[in-house]
């Protein structure tokens, strides 16, 4: 009996020796990734959720630990309002990207028929991102300002008698310039989506009888689920940490979180800009977490 109590020992000890070396070397596989994420992801996040507990004066910062600033925050209807105003932002650009890049990616998946083709239309897509997001946005000013290409349009053919203010250094010119700079990001994954899917459950749903308004609905849209959650996490970030576009197109007459923040650095109230930053990053998160609940895109990833 303690022949084979040995003998079985002796047996698993390899074994053990063999897992924990795949272990080790898989440890060392995944550690440079995890240095990388560490040192530019995880670090900042450390310094910056350090910095705004401390306090600061018009001069300098001082290391403490102080809820002065998320008290400031969350206690101002100023800040509650400039919040509300990028969701707001996020929202409107969500739902207007969200149509757009969505018939612009079904359009490309469904009535191109050469590969070829719908990769240079896709191409074509991505040319105005060859240059700067800041010259792109800027590029909207003579088309919507009051001597501007529109206006100057409208009042030729006697549709309006006035130019029209509300066009340039709005809401809606900051909608606009933001539609114009995030819609690529909703039709990359939506198309990347929609190339996936199956063609043989389209005419499936062809043959027995369903119409191209159900076949959309209840084929194509939600096995575009995932790519459209990919789409929404990417302009729902970029429009709620966007402040050059708000502070440009808006002339100074709306605000948004980023713009606070950014207005915050210039005066050096780095540990009230830390603040906002934390609670930014914590709602963006809970957005996020939020898509992630409803739609499982890890078959996209």
């Amino acid at each position: 009996m303690t022949i084979a109590v040995e003998q079985a020992a002796a047996a698993r000890r390899p074994r053990t020796r063999r897992a924990g070396i795949a272990s080790l070397a898989a440890y060392l596989q995944a550690a440079p990734l995890a240095l990388i994420l560490g040192a530019f992801l995880l670090a900042p996040l450390i310094v910056i959720a350090t910095v705004s507990f401390w306090d600061y004066d018009f001069a300098r910062l001082y290391p403490d630990f102080i809820l002065m600033n998320y008290q400031d925050t969350l206690g101002s209807w100023v800040t509650w309002k400039t919040y509300l105003n990028t969701l707001k932002f996020a929202a409107i650009v969500w739902a207007v990207t969200l149509f757009l890049g969505f018939w612009v990616a079904y359009f490309l998946a469904f009535h191109i028929r050469t590969t070829t083709m719908q990769m240079v239309l896709f191409l074509v897509c991505t040319v105005p991102f060859l240059t700067s997001n800041i010259i792109r946005m800027i590029s909207w000013i003579p088309v919507l300002g009051r001597n501007g290409l529109v206006n100057s349009t409208l009042i030729d053919m006697g549709l309006i008698p006035a130019p029209i203010e509300w066009l340039l250094y709005s809401d809606f010119a900051v909608v606009l310039a933001m539609t114009h700079l995030y819609t690529l990001f909703m039709v990359t994954p939506i198309f990347n989506t929609l190339m996936r899917i199956d063609r043989s459950l389209i005419e499936a749903a062809r043959d027995a009888g369903a119409t191209s308004f159900q076949t959309l609905t209840n084929v194509i849209l939600p096995l575009a689920k995932p790519g459209i959650a990919i789409g929404t996490i990417f302009v729902v970030t970029l429009v709620m940490a966007d402040f050059i576009t708000v502070q440009v197109m808006s002339g100074g007459q709306s605000a948004s979180v980023a713009l606070m923040m950014r207005n915050q650095m210039s005066l050096l109230q780095y540990p009230a800009a830390a603040a906002n930053a934390v609670i930014l990053l914590a709602l963006v998160l809970v957005m996020v977490a939020g898509i992630l609940r409803i739609v499982d895109i890890r078959k996209e990833l």
